[in-house]
């Protein structure tokens, strides 16, 4: 059973809510912050739905029961969409109630760091205008923070949030005590530019530029944080839309149109050509070509005639089939292979983000210090009560972690711009870690590495005959046909003449009379290029030559295998294509390591096995038959031609067919996540080094403040580096 988790902000949140489910006698749950859900093994007789949520709420999140038949929690009315677009409501719901947040803190907070930062701004009662405006941004705009620091605190943990609401409360109640019970609440009162913290009595100092900035810095980054987050029901959803809706049963000669639903095993039900094929089951009548790309990644269709096995929302290219369903419902192909998908996602643990894992040594070092200060100066100094809380103050508020919050999301901002500038989507944090440990690049043929069209690859022509003639002769009669090698035969030629007395017979070929001789053009069972799918062209009852048509490897791909072997990974070509095709595209564009002939689970159940020998790897698809082993990848790369549910499965969007942008994308990976890194390593330093000048009383609060800006105008700075990225080609 799974439930959907809310209000869960970072990994520690994801890990209490595990704790507390597994604390509940009979129950065992796995909880992915990424997906924000909950996965419960538990016992009926002796625990219930309702009290699984009742923990979770009690931990301080929410919580709903994911049903395939339920899309909004609980109490919502029953629906045909699945469940886990509960989830992603939630997720928008939340976004868009930060967006809300950001805005009108922004609005409200830009007006007060002019006024505070450009002394020639200041007017009097100036600051009680930026006490007026800089208070709806601290209750409402930083709320999200406050709340999650609350429930944190409950529980004896700390975060970031535990450091933003300190700092930002610390900077917000000085000043207010500063404003109504010191000297800056005077009309003519300016900010002082003094460094020193026993330079002034202290109440002259008001710090709301500082609250009000960081929190619009941290509601951005949390914002973008969120919209960001995986989107695997999106996924599921995607996989499930693939399926027909309806289908026409057959019932003693007559057929019923009836919803998918309602299909039973052992119903007969009719396909007509252009139709999806309703469930599993096998052909009782009927032939045809069968288009299942979606399954195997072939581009050929498959020939499919009485007893073949047929697959559901697979799609039906010509004849008329009658099937009797084998499968139906959560049984099919379709439904194993959504939780193929659905369980590849689970196992995906959440990278744990370094600002929170550093914060829970962190912030409670920050409150000692500055609680040692306040002591110190006070009673241990002489320095009086005022300059000591003083000092206490600039050592919460240069703690205050608006370098730290800016330092994932300034550099994924703009990382991913620029990737969205050259047609590459990284959908978040989480996975930039990845690239930096991927070993193996597993890669799927058609689609990825070829072009996924169909082109004649040679003419072999026989003794009396010449090739042009041999092509002339096939493409006039394959010009009234649809099928994929018919349409490369024609897109070969020039010269087509007309045909009369066409016809198609289904599994065997066409036929016609061209210049008044019988042209007869059907597959061949031998002859042509290894690996590619091969007709053979008569002509009068005469053999004229044969046609070999396949899937060409892609003008850039043995450029970017090149690169990906000079950044040390190992290429591994992965395919549903049979040998000879794989292993012809794989030698030309430089591919030593072939598995070939695969099923979707048989795809996942390879890449698990490449994991459990150690190797990380990434995985590069296009169609639905790659989705579940995107998800089961440590990174998962998407062709943006190719399906929804597979770049809904991956980890980076390449948004173009061009197999180049593989490499781009975990180049600028990489290099966006050294630069996180480096951002962090500077924020904290920057802690480190200015808390003890603050705790020795050598630095004012305001000059804290200014100190944190400059910090995070270095992290900013830093950051916009990432716009110079470059193609490696």
């Amino acid at each position: 059973m799974d439930l959907g988790v809310t209000g869960m902000t970072c990994t520690s949140c994801s890990g209490r809510v595990e704790r507390k489910l597994n604390k509940v006698p009979g129950a065992q749950a796995t909880v992915n912050f990424a997906t924000e859900t909950a996965n419960v093994r538990y016992d009926p007789a002796s625990v219930k739905i309702p009290q699984l949520i009742d923990v979770v709420r009690g931990a301080g999140y929410d919580a709903f029961e994911i049903t395939p038949d339920n899309d909004a929690g609980p109490d919502s009315e029953p629906s045909e969409a699945s469940g886990t677009d509960a989830t992603s409501a939630a997720r928008d719901a939340h976004a868009a109630d930060l967006r809300k947040r950001l805005i009108i803190s922004a609005v409200l907070s830009v007006p007060v760091l002019a006024l505070s930062m450009i002394p020639q701004l200041q007017f009097n009662n100036w600051q009680w205008l930026s006490f007026a405006l800089v208070g709806p941004v601290f209750f409402y705009g930083g709320k999200p923070f406050h709340v999650a620091a609350l429930q944190n605190l409950r529980h004896g943990a700390f975060t970031m949030d535990t450091l933003i609401s300190l700092g930002t409360s610390a900077a917000f109640f000085w000043s207010m005590w500063a404003l109504f019970f010191g000297n800056a609440g005077m009309n003519d009162m300016r900010m002082s530019m003094s460094l020193s913290a026993h330079s002034h009595e202290g109440m002259d100092q008001i710090y709301l530029e500082s609250v009000g900035m960081v929190i619009v810095f941290l509601l951005l980054g949390r914002w973008f944080e969120t919209r960001a987050k995986g989107r695997s029901s999106e996924a599921l959803r995607a996989l499930l839309d693939m399926g027909a809706k309806d289908v026409s049963v057959l019932v003693d000669g007559a057929t019923h149109r009836i919803p998918i639903s309602k299909l039973a095993v052992g119903d007969v039900f009719v396909v007509k050509p252009g139709e999806k094929i309703a469930t599993d089951g096998v052909v009782v009548e009927g032939h045809s070509a069968v288009d299942e790309s979606m399954l195997t990644g072939e581009s050929v269709p498959v020939e499919v005639t009485k007893d073949s096995m047929v697959t559901g929302a697979t799609m039906n290219s010509s004849g008329r089939l009658v099937v009797r369903a084998t499968r139906v419902g959560a049984d099919t192909t379709l439904a194993q292979m959504a939780k193929l998908v659905s369980d590849a996602q689970a196992k995906k643990a959440p990278v744990q983000k370094l600002a929170d894992r550093i914060s829970q040594v962190f912030v409670p070092v920050v409150i000692l210090v500055s609680v040692a200060t306040l002591l110190v100066h006070a009673f241990v100094l002489g320095h009086g009560l005022a300059e000591a809380f003083t000092a206490a103050v600039a050592v919460l508020i240069i703690a205050c972690p608006c370098a730290l919050g800016l330092a994932t999301p300034t550099a994924l901002l703009v990382g991913t711009g620029r990737g969205a500038q050259m047609g590459l989507l990284i959908k978040g944090p989480e996975v930039l870690e990845h690239t930096q440990k991927i070993t193996t690049i597993v890669m799927d043929k058609t689609g990825t590495i070829t072009t996924g069209i169909m082109s004649v690859s040679s003419i072999q022509p026989e003794v009396g005959f010449e090739k042009d003639e041999v092509l002339r002769l096939a493409a006039a009669v394959e010009n009234a046909s649809e099928h994929p090698i018919a349409r490369a035969i024609v897109a070969e030629a020039t010269d087509i003449p007309e045909v009369t007395e066409f016809q198609s017979t289904t599994g065997v070929g066409v036929s016609g009379m061209v210049d008044g001789r019988r042209v007869e053009v059907g597959r061949a069972e031998s002859g042509g290029d290894t690996g590619a799918t091969v007709v053979a062209v008569h002509v009068d009852k005469q053999l004229a030559g044969h046609i070999s048509v396949m899937d060409q490897p892609k003008e850039t791909s043995a450029a970017a295998v090149d690169k990906l072997k000079a950044m040390g990974l190992m290429p591994i070509l992965l395919t549903g294509d049979n040998e000879g095709a794989a292993r012809q595209a794989a030698t030309k564009v430089g591919i030593d390591t072939v598995i070939a002939g695969v099923l979707p689970a048989d795809k996942v159940t390879k890449v698990a096995e490449l994991q459990q020998s150690g190797q990380v790897v990434a995985m590069v698809g296009d169609g639905i038959n790659d989705a579940a082993a995107l998800a089961q990848a440590d990174l998962g790369l998407a062709m943006g031609a190719g399906t929804d549910v597979a770049i809904e499965a991956s980890d980076i969007t390449l948004m173009n067919d061009d197999p180049r942008g593989i490499v781009d994308a975990i180049r600028l990976s990489r290099r966006t996540l050294a630069t996180i890194k480096g951002n962090l390593f500077w924020a904290f330093a920057y802690n480190i080094v200015l808390i003890p000048v603050a705790a020795m009383g050598l630095l004012n609060p305001m000059f804290a403040g200014a100190a944190m800006a400059f910090s995070s105008v270095f992290v900013v700075s830093n950051s916009l580096r990432l716009r110079g990225f470059t193609s490696a080609f």
